[in-house]
């Protein structure tokens, strides 16, 4: 599925990507930096019943939120250098948990992604216009 939207409509991408993944629950974003990954996924959060504040977990690789019936676990691989890294904080524990895994930069991290996936990438097109291609 390819979308273009504009920023406003973010609340609506945000449902609609939630509708397609709920039975996997582990959504990888890719994208450049300023395309808006984080942007979505405070949205995605939001809608999943979270009233946490969602922010991008740069430097503690994975944030925690409480949503409605769920837990919803946000990492950001950019910094780091290996696979190793991922390891070392129990990666494999989140992907086991059953819950809502949202990971930014998961080409850091090839190796140890679920094959039960849901791909999200998206690309800046203009300030306020995104192109977003689900699969």
């Amino acid at each position: 599925m390819e979308i273009t939207y504009s920023l406003n409509e973010i609340p609506s991408i945000a449902a609609q990507i939630i509708k397609v993944s709920s039975s996997h629950k582990t959504l990888l974003f890719y994208g450049e930096m300023g395309a808006g990954k984080t942007t979505l996924i405070k949205q995605i959060t939001k809608q999943l019943g979270s009233t946490d504040r969602v922010t991008s977990p740069t430097f503690s690789l994975v944030n925690e939120y409480l949503a409605d019936k769920a837990k919803v676990y946000h990492f950001d691989f950019h910094r780091i250098e290996d696979e190793e890294e991922a390891y070392d904080i129990g990666f494999e524990d989140y992907l086991n948990s059953k819950q809502w895994v949202l990971i930014e930069w998961p080409s850091k991290i090839e190796n140890l992604l679920p094959a039960e996936s849901i791909t999200i990438s998206i690309e800046k097109i203009s300030n306020e216009t995104r192109k977003i291609t689900i699969s």
